[in-house]
């Protein structure tokens, strides 16, 4: 549809998305899809999203109007679930103060969905000065969006457990360093590519994307299947936290 690739471009693609399917399997047979349903919806719908553009692209009779108009609507979809991932992960990490988790993880998933509505409207209404490319133009504009809310709160999520000393469950840590890892990069990537770096050849940013992304892919697999060596400490009381206080008068209030 697009361009001839080569047999790396190929591979790139497709494979993170055959070991996202593989992941979805081994998560569920698990029963670690309990703990972390919303980070499984992600792997599922994005190894689905990738092989329907993969597929997509490489038939002759798709078009490119088709093919943005498809990468922009699973651009959304996607951008929703991952603020629902940073949700759940957010949950995880106070999964000790259940009133507090609960709160904080749905007002996290509900300003990112309307944050990744507002990043539609900036691509829909943002001058496009390229008038022979608008909607490939418009969805690196949404993309590059997207991926600056995403650092943002992959930032505020180890920044949070730093500053209250939270202790990372560790499949949480990975499932979080690999979605900070890949976002971080996308960002980088997708402005180089909506400024108009390397236009000529912006087939290394692809590469770049591609392969970020199968590396973060191989860290989830470390993380979620790899068994964690558990290291028993002497049992210490710790000092109350804030966050203890902020529980309990949520808690309160609720119950009012």
């Amino acid at each position: 549809m697009l361009q001839p690739h080569s047999l790396l471009w190929h591979y790139l693609w497709i494979g993170p998305q055959v070991l996202q399917a593989a992941l979805v399997v081994f998560l569920w047979r698990s029963g670690l899809h309990r703990t972390y349903p919303v980070f499984l919806t992600y792997l599922a719908f994005g190894a689905t999203e990738g092989f329907i553009l993969y597929g997509m692209d490489v038939l002759p009779w798709v078009s490119a109007q088709m093919f943005w108009e498809a990468f922009c609507v699973g651009a959304v979809i996607e951008g929703i679930i991952k603020f629902c991932v940073v949700g759940e992960l957010f949950f995880q990490l106070l999964r000790s103060r259940p009133t507090l988790a609960k709160v904080g993880s749905r007002l996290i998933s509900g300003a990112g969905a309307s944050l990744i509505l507002l990043a539609v409207a900036v691509a829909a209404y943002t001058p496009i000065v390229h008038r022979q490319a608008v909607l490939m133009s418009r969805a690196h504009i949404l993309l590059q969006s997207s991926y600056v809310i995403d650092c943002g709160l992959a930032l505020f999520l180890f920044l949070f457990a730093a500053h209250f000393k939270l202790v990372w469950d560790h499949r949480a840590f990975g499932i979080a360093v690999g979605l900070g890892i890949v976002w971080c990069e996308h960002m980088a990537g997708w402005a180089l590519s909506a400024n108009g770096v390397l236009h000529d050849k912006s087939y290394l940013l692809d590469f770049l994307n591609m392969a970020t992304f199968h590396v973060c892919v191989l860290i989830w697999f470390y993380f979620l299947l790899v068994p964690h060596k558990v290291t028993t400490t002497s049992a210490v009381s710790l000092p109350e936290n804030n966050l203890d206080i902020w529980n309990r008068e949520l808690e309160r209030l609720l119950q009012q």
